[in-house]
């Protein structure tokens, strides 16, 4: 009778077991974005102020987050250059950045829509809009188009 009472306890070790499996696999980070909600965002080489800034970014600018130490984030941006900013000072906002040398933004979605304004290589975009592979952005300049997702990097 002894060795029967232990069949239900191991039957269900093993179905925990086979649950939490799956359950540590989904835990891993996700790939959450945050962009710069203050005029001008550290970036430090470290999650504190005592750090040393590495180099400095605008509103906006957007970031993935690879990282957390208390309020710090540790981010990487576009060119997979990495820091740590303060999470207070980052925001939920969706913005892009523009990853080619030139990127046309439009009038509509498509290729043959008149160009509105041509943003650079670095410039940060304001996301309004997502259709098919074209996003709708509001440049820094205030100049509102379409432009091709694949010539942006951010969310």
């Amino acid at each position: 009778m002894d060795r029967f009472s232990r069949w239900p306890a191991l039957l269900l070790a093993f179905f925990l077991s086979w649950v939490a499996v799956p359950s540590v696999f989904a835990a891993a980070p996700s790939s959450q974005m945050v962009s710069a909600a203050v005029p001008t965002l550290n970036m430090r080489t470290g999650p504190g102020q005592r750090y040393e800034t590495h180099w400095t970014v605008s509103k906006g600018y957007p970031f993935r987050v690879i990282g957390r130490k208390g309020d710090w984030l540790r981010v990487s941006d576009f060119e997979n250059d990495k820091g740590w900013v303060y999470r207070p000072m980052t925001s939920k906002t969706p913005h892009h950045v523009v990853k080619a040398k030139v990127a046309n933004l439009r009038r509509a979605p498509n290729a043959r829509g008149p160009v509105v304004k041509k943003a650079g290589y670095g410039d940060v975009l304001r996301t309004i809009e997502r259709r098919g592979d074209w996003i709708k952005v509001r440049h820094e300049g205030g100049a509102t188009g379409w432009v091709q997702k694949r010539l942006t990097w951010g969310w």
